[in-house]
């Protein structure tokens, strides 16, 4: 398994970015739609050019392995609040699958924060790879 580290690693990092990659770019493709629905729960929609950016740039900066740490800390904060604010009826059954997705998700950001990008990274390339 040693061997696979790196491999295993770079797929996680992929398999995190995704779902966010993939949200960032529905978002952009139904921007109006998406800013009537934060405003509905009652967050600014001013914020969604932040939220595609960090959704898009952090998903790319993630795959890459660039301030993994960073985009990491970010992304899980992000997760948390999209959580907090959008799947707090955790009656519902589905918001809370979504809630608990969310919360899994970060947790996943937060082992990519403490063990960093793994070799197959730039941050790797660049000698932040894991300290």
């Amino acid at each position: 398994m040693h061997k696979l580290s790196p491999i295993i690693e770079l797929l996680g990092r992929v398999g995190l970015a995704l779902l966010f990659l993939l949200s960032g770019i529905g978002k952009l493709s139904d921007y109006a739609g998406t800013q009537g629905y934060m405003e509905s729960q009652g967050v600014p929609g001013m914020l969604l050019p932040l939220v595609i950016l960090l959704e898009v740039g952090g998903s790319l900066a993630l795959i890459a392995g660039f301030k993994t740490r960073l985009v990491a800390f970010a992304m899980a904060g992000f997760a948390l609040a999209s959580a907090l604010l959008f799947h707090r009826n955790i009656g519902d059954q589905m918001q809370f699958i979504q809630f608990f997705k969310n919360v899994g998700i970060a947790g996943g950001m937060l082992l990519a924060l403490v063990h960093g990008a793994g070799p197959l990274s730039l941050d790797a390339r660049m000698g932040k790879g894991k300290a």
